[in-house]
Formats: structure tokens, sequence, C-alpha cells
């Protein structure tokens, strides 16, 4: 016997905006929130100045200077978040909190890249200057886990999804498989990300960066013709799952339910995408969640805007889905928000559930002859009342994850 898992609180921060509704709000704007990065041009040799940056985001009052001593921008996006989704679930300073039956499951893509580059520092002046006792908890990969469970004082388990593009849906799948085999109560899930310009000189290595540099808001465009690679953005998306009976029997709104996840590796090449994993990892969702193609009324793509990337994930959809079910990528708002982007978006999907309006894919004008011939959702956003919903993301590595919600009214 297994239990049900449910959302019970949510809270964003992204490039759309610092409150769910607000994100959400922007959605119908049919705007990007790409802009060019003048903080860029000093990089000799790259050739990429766009990034989907925070506007005006204010770090909350209650961190202090000891609070942020083990914590980065990551860590303190990811606590914010935390602390914004357990009062959204009404379960901030509940006592399961600290009872050893609420555990953290989430991720980033790193730690903050500031402080590794303080670790740099020694080993190229062979001085110890820039370095205090927070400054590897501010690195290491777990730092968004182990800050939220700190902070919060959980006793229960900890993982850390440190796993590139899938560490916010890693987040929440792993969050799903403990409270669903009874081992946990309470999670606190999700994924953050901060911008540097390392991620962008990363992932510009690849050639896989939009250079659309005198047209930001032209990019990313996700499946079309004309793209010419991803943005980088940044945030943090944090869920509050809960088994349903607890959830019940404490009165708690319930979002959605969170009814298949599923998980796989390529096994095949650390950057190049594989559409037959994706594929299976898109079948092993629904088989998990004992539904049928035909039930999945949206897909949340990944859809990046990279042109390798598109195409596989696309052939894999269609493979699955044979073009009948309508998809299209939030990617094309806030960029690649990385380590966050399973997160935010599966919150954002919970809300154009509710609202019974998705978004398009901006920029989607003509879709690329070489991707599969899906139901993109283009030009504008369209109307579907929908029971269940599917979100994919996909990450280096070959690392794949599918999540299922249903809507709960």
């Amino acid at each position: 016997m297994t239990n049900r898992v449910v959302i019970t609180g949510m809270s964003i921060i992204s490039p759309l905006g610092c409150k769910v509704d607000e994100a959400y709000n922007r959605l119908h704007s049919y705007n990007n929130c790409v802009s060019y990065q003048k903080e860029l041009e000093k990089y000799e040799n790259l050739n990429t100045y766009l990034a989907a940056r925070l506007d005006n985001y204010v770090i909350p009052e209650y961190f202090d200077r000891k609070t942020k001593r083990t914590m980065g921008n990551v860590a303190i996006m990811a606590v914010a978040a935390a602390k914004e989704a357990l009062i959204d679930a009404d379960l901030y300073e509940d006592k399961i909190i600290s009872s050893g039956q609420t555990g953290v499951s989430y991720g980033s893509s790193s730690g903050s890249l500031d402080a590794i580059l303080d670790f740099y520092s020694m080993c190229t002046d062979n001085k110890v200057k820039s370095l205090n006792s927070g400054s590897y908890i501010k690195m290491m990969p777990q730092t968004t886990a182990v800050n939220i469970s700190l902070y919060f004082k959980t006793h229960g388990r900890l993982v850390t999804t440190s796993t590139a593009c899938t560490s916010g849906s890693m987040g929440i799948g792993s969050a799903y498989e403990l409270i669903k085999n009874g081992i946990q109560t309470v999670m606190i899930a999700g994924g953050a990300e901060e911008f540097h310009p390392v991620q962008a000189g990363v992932f510009d290595t690849l050639y896989a960066t939009s250079i659309k540099n005198d047209t930001p808001s032209l990019t990313p465009a996700p499946f079309d013709k004309n793209r010419d690679g991803l943005v980088i953005g940044e945030g943090a998306g944090t869920l509050i799952l809960e088994e349903y009976n607890h959830a019940i029997k404490r009165n708690a709104k319930i979002y959605a339910e969170v009814v298949g996840f599923a998980t796989n590796t390529d096994g095949a090449h650390i950057t190049n995408p594989n559409s037959e994993a994706m594929t299976i990892v898109m079948k092993e969702a629904l088989k998990s969640a004992n539904l049928k193609p035909e039930d999945i009324s949206y897909i949340n793509a990944h859809g990046t805007g990279t042109i390798q990337g598109d195409i596989a994930e696309s052939i894999a959809t269609y493979n699955v889905f044979k073009g009948k079910c309508p998809i299209s990528s939030v990617k094309s708002y806030t960029g690649h928000t990385l380590g966050a982007c399973g997160a935010i978006e599966s919150i954002l999907t919970i809300e154009m559930m509710h609202n019974k309006w998705f978004c398009p894919t901006l920029n989607l004008i003509n879709p690329d002859k070489k991707c599969a011939p899906l139901d993109y959702i283009m030009h504008e956003g369209r109307k579907i009342d929908t029971e269940f919903a599917m979100t994919n993301n996909f990450a280096f590595g070959g690392i794949n994850t599918s999540i299922i919600l249903k809507l709960i009214n």
C-alpha cells in the first residue's frame, strides 16, 4: 500500500515575479524577461550578453549577518522560497517540521560560484585571504538543501539533487517517492539557481547560448527554425509535498496531487540529448500514474531553445503522444533557470491548470521541420480544461525526469 502525495504550499522567485500569482499573470503579457547584460561585455571571447535576471528582488530583512554566514545568493533564495511555501501551506513553525517527519529534497546546479572563486584565489595567489568558516558551505552543491534544513531545523531525510537542469524536478520527484513510500509525511522540495557569468560561459563554450544580443525580446525561441540557443535565467521554486490524509486531517488547501514520476539516464553522451531515453521516461511516468497518453491534456516542455535539445525532445514527445497533446515552454519567458526550472515550471503549470489557461511558447513562429509535428501552443494562450498535466526536464549527463500532476479543486 502506498500513500497519496499532494502539494499544499508553493512559492516562487523568478524573473516573472516573486509571487506565484504575479508570475502567472505576467505570462499573459506575452513578453519575455530577457535583457542585455552590460556586465558581460568585459569577458573577452564571450559571445552572449543576454540573461533573464530577477527584477528588484530584495533579500528579506530576517536574513541577518549571522544567518547569511553560510549562505550565498542561491541558498538565500532557496530558504526564502521555502519559508514562503511553508507559510502558504500553514506549516511554518508547525511542530511537524522539526519532528523528524519532515525532510528536504532540494537542489541547484552548483553552489555559489563566487565562493568557489575564493578557493581558486587561494590556489593562484598562495594566500588564504578570502576564506572563512562559511566559504565551503556556500559553494558546496548541497548548499540549498543543507541551509533549508538548518534554518527550519528539520530532522528527517535530506536529499540533495544537484543534477544540473533536473535539480528542481528531481527534488520534487524524490520528495514524492519518500512520502509515497511512507518514509516522510512532509517534504520541502524544489530547486534554485543564482545567475553568474560563469554559467553563461559554460553554455557559450558549447555553442548553446543565444547571441541575439541586439534583440533580446526575440530569444529564446524553443522549437522555432530560427532559434539559436538558450538564455540563462535565475530564481527559486519551492513546493511543500504532504501525505494526503495528513493534509486532509488538518484541513489544508490542496493545489494538486503528484500522481506520477519517473527518472532515468541516457548512458550515451554527457551533453548530447537522447530521444530514446526521453521517450522511456515519459512512458514510465505514465505507467507510474496508471494513465494513458490521452489522459494528459498539457505538457510543459523542457524547451530550452537549443538546436539538438529541441529536436530530441520533440521526437520523444511525439513517440509518446503522437502530436495530439498541447505543449509549450515556460523557458521562452524566464530563460533557462537551470537547477530551479523544474520547480518553477511545476508551480506555473499548476497555476495554469487552475486557471484553465496555458501560455504559448514565445517566439515560436515557424516550427523547425526537424522537430516533430506537435500541437505547439503558439502566438497566444490557449484555454484548456485539464485534469492531468505532464512537466518534463532533461539535463547534462543524460538525466531525464517526468512528473505528472493532477488538478485538485
